[in-house]
């Protein structure tokens, strides 16, 4: 299994590059925002608590984001693997990808 993540700023070609990557290595692409946006247009229970905090002003906190992420690898077990897009941005994020992966 290959796993891959991109790190860089907004606007830096995470998207552009992961697009060339996925077609390459056959990886199913996982992107923090898209993930985010989905759980809130779907109205999940992770999107609407996501969305709380993000009412306040405040940055959704780390077990959120790695709860959205976790249960969307393992909606995959028999891919060959993921290239993480946004994820890990913490040290706790990048401990938790470690356990579940």
């Amino acid at each position: 299994m290959i796993n891959i993540v991109l790190f860089g700023k907004p606007g830096a070609g995470k998207g552009t590059q992961a697009e060339f990557l996925k077609e390459k290595y056959s990886l199913k692409h996982i992107s923090t925002g898209d993930l985010f946006r989905f759980h809130k247009s779907n109205n999940t229970e992770l999107g609407q608590l996501a969305q709380s905090y993000a009412d306040k002003g405040m940055l959704v906190p780390d077990d959120v984001t790695i709860k959205m992420l976790q249960d969307e690898v393992e909606r995959d077990p028999d891919t060959k693997g993921f290239l993480f897009d946004g994820f890990p941005r913490t040290k706790a994020q990048a401990e938790a990808l470690d356990v579940f992966l």
